[in-house]
């Protein structure tokens, strides 16, 4: 039996991510950004985990997720605590993984008709 993946034309997915790029559909990003189900936050100011301050995580927060998934580049680098909290006060899970791993993740969880959020920090050498 031959499978075939059939996805809607206006649904945004991750092609590739790793830690300094990430592709979405076909179109290729080298700086930090916001993906979620409606659309893309190109002009994202944080590059590490240690620049996510308030102003960004209310970004984030504005596009009412049910789950925000965090990728860090090549390996899982995990936020102060209070970031955490800043999430989870509002009642929204805060998920941190590599970057490519946070692709494989919002592809399945958008592909369920999740609100998920994703934010690639991606800081250019």
């Amino acid at each position: 039996m031959q499978l075939t993946e059939h996805r809607h034309e206006r649904e945004l997915f991750v092609r590739q991510a790793d830690a300094g790029r990430v592709v979405i559909v076909d179109r290729e990003f080298r700086r930090s950004l916001v993906l979620h189900v409606e659309g893309v936050l190109e002009d994202f100011a944080p590059r590490t985990v240690a620049q996510l301050d308030a102003p960004a995580i209310e970004r984030v927060l504005a596009l009412q997720p049910e789950v925000v998934l965090l990728g860090t580049g090549a390996r899982a680098t995990f936020p102060p605590p209070a970031t955490l909290a800043a999430f989870l006060r509002r009642g929204v899970g805060l998920e941190t993984m590599d970057s490519a791993a946070a692709a494989r993740t919002y592809n399945v969880l958008a592909g369920e008709g999740r609100r998920v959020a994703a934010i690639f920090l991606i800081d250019p050498v």
